[in-house]
């Protein structure tokens, strides 16, 4: 938490090293304690809480959460407001310091809807993208991403302002996309569990690349970088605990790697049956998994633990032959960024203890950089 009230000096300096471009019009001239970070109403909630991070690089990133964008070139050690008003962020996706996208809410209620700035998140301008609410969106440059509802997937050329979908398998339950060609899809197979299949083609032809049997298919998470795919598959959850494996291939699914089969007394078995390297993820026991990052030929994923209390990150470095869940730290939820496998942030999205962390040791240990204030109405 940011305790001490910094001259107006000092909060310019700041802001030249790299977010100048996007210093808010409504920023106080001469605080950036937390307090003033999260001062008024929050949108949607009694309380403002994160809801994504998102560092571009070791110095400059973004966290977002209810009606609050607020952003820090200095690695987390001071953060500056950029947006504050009804925007409930769901995801952020920035290319660049000022051009990036957003899902958000206007509405505790309400679909996503898919926002752009090129201001660096000071103003956002409202792409309509009905009927389709997108879940997940990808931006590869200015122009071309992906976007992704529950089912289904599409691609854009033009920025977001129209989208085309593609073709995926029936039962598809997420999809992800390196490019307009390639792709993976994981699919939900009644009465046995899981299929993971993998298109060249842009969709036409899809082919299986690994089945995972499951008494309980609720879905799963994937995340590709060059020749690696991680592969989460979700069991049942209960008691506050989630059952789950997680599968890794490091030559683009031609074989794999169980390496984590999570079975708990809450959500029944792991899919898949075989063990795997670790029987618990990160942030145990019973912890649910949050994303993943793959950067540096390192997989690192978080995770969170309600039963516990606590949030934390597990890691491999070469492909899953091996993993390890290092310590959590007290916490509700988490969402996690990586910049390269030692550096990292780590944001605890839940009400109560909603706070940034940072690594330099790649999840080892974490030092706190900011703490929503309790009663910050």
């Amino acid at each position: 938490m940011i305790k001490a009230k910094l001259k107006y000096g000092l909060v310019a300096a700041a802001l030249m090293i790299g977010l100048t471009a996007i210093a808010p019009l409504t920023q106080a001239a001469g605080s950036t304690t937390a307090k003033d970070l999260f001062s008024g109403t929050p949108a949607g909630d009694t309380a403002y809480h994160f809801s994504d991070i998102q560092f571009l690089n070791g110095t400059t990133g973004r966290a977002a959460g209810n009606g609050f964008l607020i952003g820090t070139s200095d690695a987390g050690s001071t953060w500056q407001p950029i947006y504050k008003g009804t925007w409930q962020f769901t995801q952020l996706d920035f290319i660049s310091n000022t051009t990036g996208w957003a899902l958000a809410k206007s509405s505790a209620s309400g679909t996503n809807a898919l926002i752009h700035t090129k201001d660096g998140g000071k103003t956002f301008t409202k792409i309509v993208t009905s009927p389709l609410a997108l879940e997940r969106i990808h931006f590869v440059d200015a122009s071309n991403g992906f976007g992704y509802t529950k089912a289904f997937a599409y691609k854009t050329s033009n920025g977001g302002k129209t989208w085309t979908k593609i073709s995926t398998p029936p039962n598809n339950r997420y999809a992800e996309f390196t490019d307009a060609k390639h792709g993976w899809s994981l699919i939900v197979v009644p009465g046995f569990g899981y299929r993971l299949s993998k298109t060249t083609d842009g969709g036409t032809n899809w082919s299986t690349k690994l089945t995972v049997k499951s008494e309980e298919s609720i879905g799963g998470k994937l995340y590709t970088k060059g020749n690696q795919i991680w592969a989460q598959f979700y069991g049942g959850v209960g008691m506050s605990q989630q059952s789950y494996s997680l599968y890794a291939s490091a030559d683009n699914g031609s074989s794999w790697r169980k390496v984590i089969s999570q079975e708990t007394a809450g959500g029944g078995p792991a899919p898949g049956g075989a063990a795997g390297l670790v029987k618990e993820g990160p942030a145990a026991p019973g912890g649910h998994p949050s994303n993943m990052e793959l950067v540096d030929g390192a997989a690192i994923l978080g995770g969170y633990s309600p039963a516990a209390g606590v949030i934390g990150v597990g890691r491999s470095v070469d492909s899953g032959k091996t993993w390890n869940n290092l310590t959590p730290i007290a916490g509700g939820e988490s969402v996690i960024s990586f910049t390269s496998k030692e550096l990292g942030w780590m944001a605890d999205t839940s009400l109560s203890n909603a706070a940034v962390y940072r690594t330099t040791d790649g999840g080892k240990t974490w030092s706190k950089k900011l703490s929503i204030p309790e009663n910050n109405q």
